[in-house]
């Protein structure tokens, strides 16, 4: 009986996973996926991560279309962010329609992608999605929780293209696109 109770306990904490990357634990029960950075006060009052990396969305070579007359399982999900070489912008999909997050950037020194992919990615807090991308969240109460980055236009010395992080100074979403930075509140 004590396997079965444990079994059923270790399912239940995977099926509502919650991960943290470059910290120990998790610091809001709200979070599925929280980055990690030492927090200090600094003489001003205002708190400062020693944070300097950002998540760096995927690059396409151009943004996936949705054809609502012939589902397909290739459509993009409502929320899906990339990084669209052909337009040079950070993009998010919803409703239908891609929504453009920064202005024309630049490619320069983006990494190809040497592998293809396979499988449908990673899913954090389901066993599955109906979802495909590389990293799938999934979950009815929790969110991701961006990278805290004070300043990153000044903070991140070598940013990529696609790079995204919350920016403690503006407390605003943080895109970079190859050229500028773009704030979104």
């Amino acid at each position: 009986m004590k396997q079965y109770i444990l079994l059923l306990f270790l399912a239940g904490n995977l099926l509502n996973a919650q991960v943290a990357i470059g910290k120990s634990n998790i610091t809001s029960i709200s979070s599925i996926l929280e980055f990690g950075g030492e927090t200090a006060t600094d003489s001003s009052g205002d708190t400062e991560t020693s944070n300097f990396r950002g998540i760096t969305l995927p690059t396409v070579t151009i943004s996936p279309t949705f054809t609502a007359v012939t589902p397909s399982s290739n459509n993009p999900q409502n929320g899906t962010f990339l990084f669209d070489r052909q337009m040079m912008k950070v993009r998010m999909f919803e409703n239908g329609k891609w929504i453009d997050m920064t202005d024309t950037g630049t490619v320069t020194g983006i990494i190809p992608s040497s592998g293809t992919e396979t499988g449908k990615g990673v899913i954090i807090g389901s066993s599955t999605s109906n979802a495909e991308g590389t990293l799938i969240l999934e979950s009815p109460n929790k969110a991701l929780v961006l990278p805290h980055i004070k300043d990153p236009a000044t903070k991140v010395k070598s940013p990529y293209q696609g790079m995204m992080c919350y920016d403690t100074l503006s407390n605003s979403i943080a895109i970079f696109d190859g050229l500028n930075w773009s704030y979104w509140k």
